[in-house]
């Protein structure tokens, strides 16, 4: 008798699409996303990885697994807490509710009073000066690049920008801060040395083609020894007398002093030091979404919102809304996470290490993403075998260790205490993993 061809048996794609879940999944996943599942699936069968019987139910597993995006959320065991790679400041639920609300129609540029238009980013602009008194007036772009360069456009484009050769710094991927300056059509005049900069190195280099002075904090590294630098409220008596702007590129988000970082710089110190305006990062230690902050003087700041490329680098309506709730609500977790209670995550750490019978190592962690180099956050950490990190990294939940000197370290400061037990279940998940493995390879 003739035996029939197994892939006459694999179910059609109307009737794959047409079942229940499948169709409900059309709610979350766009109709080209689930037909590409219902072919791979079929594929899978066609090529003898699944009986025709096993199509429907792997079907509706992978539906049932799949996101509209691919990004995974991970529990950050590194101890970094800005950390790039994994999206820099997680945000807070004020935060996070923000967003949600303003993923619909809102109020960003109307007045619901009048029925006229209203200053964009108001309420963020709000927030930012009450966190700040010390600037007048505040503008929101949408990253730190796109702050200094709207600065440096506004202006010195056709003119020069006098920095120390010490603080022209490279950035993240690449990026280096002489190359965007550069593609603004400004001039960049280098003054003193890589490790010395002196107030007449800057005197003799202004004059009637100067635009503005910068000064970057070169947040990434340090240098230490025979340096020397010259202070804001030293430039400032020396550009006041030049009618020349002075900027002051932060980079790291601090508003106003922490005691935890004393050598970071902050905006509310810059502009009392005389600073026109203050350029940072509402991602990074301000603990917001990615955003460019710039504050200062009004006609400074009004200068820079009239220009044309303001509109080019405007932050849009999720990011105000979200920088609006992390200023006006709860403390956010990177704010969090610098201050933790030392006996309070000592305690955390030693509950999971008796629990899966691991040793308890000191570890310091960092503040991340440009910020406070070299500052240690002395804490500690699970230690536990290397070849964890891999089904650490690729399970769910994914976790992020820190892989040193030979060993897995999963330090729990940047971890919500909530999801100790998602470690904890992750590292078991993980071992087990590991131990499969194993005895797959001896036998």
């Amino acid at each position: 008798m003739d035996q029939v061809d197994p892939r006459r048996l694999i179910p059609r794609t109307d009737d794959l699409l047409a079942l229940p879940a499948v169709r409900k999944a059309g709610e979350r996943l766009s109709g080209r996303v689930i037909r590409e599942l219902v072919r791979q699936t079929q594929e899978q069968a066609r090529r003898g990885e699944l009986a025709p019987g096993q199509v429907e139910p792997a079907l509706l597993a992978a539906v049932a697994a799949r996101t509209a995006t691919t990004l995974r959320p991970v529990l950050n065991a590194t101890g970094v807490i800005v950390h790039t790679n994994l999206g820099r400041a997680p945000l807070s639920a004020g935060a996070v509710a923000a967003l949600v609300a303003a993923s619909g129609y809102v109020d960003v540029e109307l007045d619901l009073a009048t029925g006229g238009r209203s200053r964009r980013g108001a309420g963020a602009r709000a927030a930012l000066l009450a966190a700040c008194p010390a600037a007048e007036d505040a503008l929101v772009v949408n990253n730190g690049a796109a702050a200094l360069v709207l600065a440096t456009t506004a202006l010195a484009a056709g003119r020069e920008v006098v920095v120390s050769r010490g603080e022209l710094v490279e950035i993240g991927a690449g990026f280096r801060l002489p190359d965007l300056i550069e593609s603004t059509g400004a001039t960049l005049h280098e003054v003193g040395t890589t490790n010395r900069t002196h107030l007449r190195d800057y005197a003799s280099a202004l004059g009637p083609a100067t635009g503005c002075v910068l000064k970057v904090h070169p947040s990434n590294f340090r240098v230490d020894g025979f340096t020397s630098a010259v202070a804001l409220d030293e430039l400032r008596s020396l550009t006041a007398a030049h009618g020349v702007p002075l900027v002051a590129d932060l980079g790291s988000g601090l508003l106003a002093p922490d005691p935890h970082l004393p050598e970071e710089p902050d905006a509310a110190t810059a502009l009392t030091s005389g600073a026109d305006v203050v350029i940072a990062s509402g991602d990074k230690l301000l603990g917001g979404p990615q955003a460019g902050l710039l504050l200062g003087r009004a006609e400074v700041i009004t200068r820079l919102a009239r220009h044309p490329l303001a509109r080019a680098v405007r932050a849009d309506k999720l990011a105000l809304a979200a920088l609006e709730a992390t200023l006006a609500g709860g403390s956010p977790p990177v704010v969090q996470a610098l201050h933790a209670d030392l006996g309070q995550l000592r305690s955390r750490t030693d509950r999971l290490a008796g629990a899966l019978r691991v040793p308890v190592v000191a570890h310091d962690g960092r503040v991340g993403g440009g910020g406070a180099p070299g500052v240690p956050l002395p804490g500690w950490a699970l230690r536990l075998p290397e070849a964890l990190a891999d089904p650490l990294r690729t399970g769910d939940p994914a976790v992020l260790p820190r892989v040193h000197d030979g060993s897995c370290l999963l330090d729990l400061r940047c971890v919500p205490e909530g999801d100790d037990d998602r470690i904890l279940d992750a590292v078991r998940h993980a071992l087990a993993t590991l131990d499969a493995a194993d005895a797959g390879g001896a036998g």
